[in-house]
């Protein structure tokens, strides 16, 4: 923007193109989509901005977009990372299978251990706490893997990062 050699057609240009980046980026954390292929072809729309600005654009701004953009690609490509690594699904499949499994054993075991002369409802109160407990870690868990789907309170708000607040 402070490049004396370009138009102001060419500003507005390079500021459209900046922004579609932030946009794309948003959108793609927001979704549950994968496929990262559009971020990169925006992100190359920078390239040939630059490359087709080569004769205005002194070597050293260039130099400096270039590395400005490897940083942007760096940061979106952890970002994606972040976005698509999540639990094995065989650790979430034990997890549930072990929720839903556990009172059974778990009850016999504390009614013999209180013994069958005493109440009742302290052995239910145990094995229902318990698997209370296990159910809220389970959901910790769930939300922690999705920070930018905006469901609950601890959740990343994408928003916050547009360039245009």
């Amino acid at each position: 923007m402070c490049n004396n050699g370009l138009t102001e057609n060419d500003k507005i240009e390079s500021s459209q193109i900046l922004t579609e980046i932030n946009h794309k980026v948003l959108e793609h954390l927001g979704n549950k989509e994968y496929s990262i292929t559009d971020l990169d072809q925006i992100i190359n729309k920078v390239y040939a901005f630059v490359l087709d600005k080569d004769e205005t654009m002194s070597r050293s701004l260039r130099d400096k977009v270039f590395r400005f953009m490897r940083d942007v690609h760096r940061s979106i490509e952890n970002l994606h990372a972040i976005h698509t690594h999540r639990t094995p699904i065989s650790l979430k499949a034990y997890c549930k299978v072990f929720i839903y499994i556990f009172p059974s054993l778990y009850a016999p075991t504390i009614i013999y251990n209180l013994g069958p002369e005493n109440a009742e409802w302290p052995s239910y109160f145990i094995v229902i706490l318990t698997e209370f407990i296990l159910i809220s870690l389970y959901n910790v868990q769930d939300q922690l893997e999705y920070p930018f789907d905006n469901v609950g309170m601890d959740d990343i708000q994408l928003e916050n990062f547009k360039i245009e607040r």
